[in-house]
């Protein structure tokens, strides 16, 4: 499997794009901005989504994407997401009020989007790639993913703050490869962060300590104008795991 950072920035301005990743180019875990940064023809393959949670910033390019490439599509866009986050949508997005209805359009027999219920530790295998949904701790119904292919595992810990099951489920993860994990906010800004549930360097590096080595370890979600005092913040302590990283658009990794 072989994963495109579109977007993984916790903010928008120059190149930064809120959080999507293709994976090869028919799935995308999320649907931030980083989607508008692809053609109408690689839009147009993408047949599969995965949502982590209903935060904006993770699925603000979910409308506009079926606008763009509904019309004509062979079959409905499949969004994978949790019951709550599924409720959320439907409630308050795909409501007529903000987006028309689009599991009832063009019509409720041939519609443009399908949602599949997902349960966290249940694996969706699509022709070989196994995405699972992993805890996360968000304030809110959320999840992360556990994307396994050919060669290894990636976690994606999705929108979170401290809890154990993530760095459980890493250190069991025999092929594990990568660890993409947010950290949103300097210390100075811990009180926003613990507010927002979400990490910061004094909450993550804990964390990280305790993670067994030969991991490579990617931070995203990086909040606008902080990303070099969180990367330095970061890099004050030696872990077992080696230096983070701060995930960029662009890159790719195979797993």
């Amino acid at each position: 499997m072989k994963l495109r950072v579109l977007g993984c920035s916790g903010g928008i301005g120059g190149r930064r794009q809120t959080t999507s990743f293709l994976l090869d180019d028919d799935v995308l875990i999320d649907a931030g901005s980083g989607v508008t940064r692809l053609t109408l023809e690689e839009m147009a393959k993408i047949r599969h989504v995965f949502i982590t949670h209903s935060h904006l910033d993770h699925i603000l390019s979910l409308p506009t994407l079926m606008d763009s490439v509904g019309v004509g599509a062979a079959l409905p866009l499949t969004v994978h997401a949790i019951p709550e986050v599924i409720a959320t949508l439907r409630q308050h997005l795909f409501n007529w009020e903000l987006w028309p209805d689009f599991e009832q359009v063009p019509s409720p027999e041939q519609p443009f989007l399908r949602f599949a219920e997902l349960a966290v530790g249940r694996t969706v295998d699509l022709d070989g790639r196994r995405i699972t949904a992993i805890p996360a701790n968000h304030g809110r119904p959320a999840v992360g993913y556990r994307l396994q292919g050919k060669v290894g595992s990636l976690l994606f810990s999705g929108d979170t703050m401290s809890h154990a099951e993530l760095w459980r489920i890493a250190n069991d993860c025999a092929d594990l490869r990568y660890l993409w994990v947010e950290c949103s906010f300097t210390d100075a800004h811990r009180a926003i962060a613990d507010a927002a549930s979400h990490y910061c360097p004094a909450t993550l590096l804990p964390d990280l300590a305790g993670l067994k080595p030969g991991v490579e370890v990617w931070i995203t979600h990086l909040k606008p104008g902080n990303e070099a005092d969180i990367m330095a913040e970061l890099a004050a302590r030696p872990l077992p795991c080696g230096q983070p990283r701060a995930l960029e658009p662009d890159q790719t990794f195979v797993v």
